[in-house]
């Protein structure tokens, strides 16, 4: 095909913040995680889809399939919809512990609108 670009898996625009290699960030409706780090601006690959251990909010439980947003005014990860974009799912639970701040995201690759 003559108007193939690429698989999309991933893109590279231009940073939204500054950002280091395993962060997330969103852009627009796009959602991935920083191959690379970059400053404000400057150009960053993003990937769209795979499992990721990202920061979430320590407070919150995750169960395995729960959907998982991105919050971007505190650049972490979050299962409350309202205001935040779909990023994917949890692959392994988590509990609620104030220092668990990592959990386990299979990203879903789409555009998403924010939640309501």
């Amino acid at each position: 095909m003559k108007n193939y670009v690429q698989a999309g898996d991933t893109i590279t625009v231009a940073a939204p913040y500054d950002r280091t290699a395993g962060q997330g960030a969103q852009v627009g409706q796009l959602f991935g995680v920083c191959v690379g780090d970059a400053l404000s601006g400057a150009d960053v690959a993003l990937k769209t889809t795979g499992v990721f251990d990202l920061t979430k909010i320590g407070s919150q439980a995750w169960t395995v399939g729960q959907l998982i947003y991105w919050d971007n005014t505190n650049k972490r990860c979050t299962n409350v919809a309202t205001g935040n974009l779909l990023i994917g799912a949890a692959v392994a639970a988590v509990d609620n512990a104030a220092g668990s701040t990592t959990g386990r995201v299979r990203l879903n690759g789409a555009a998403r609108a924010n939640e309501a």
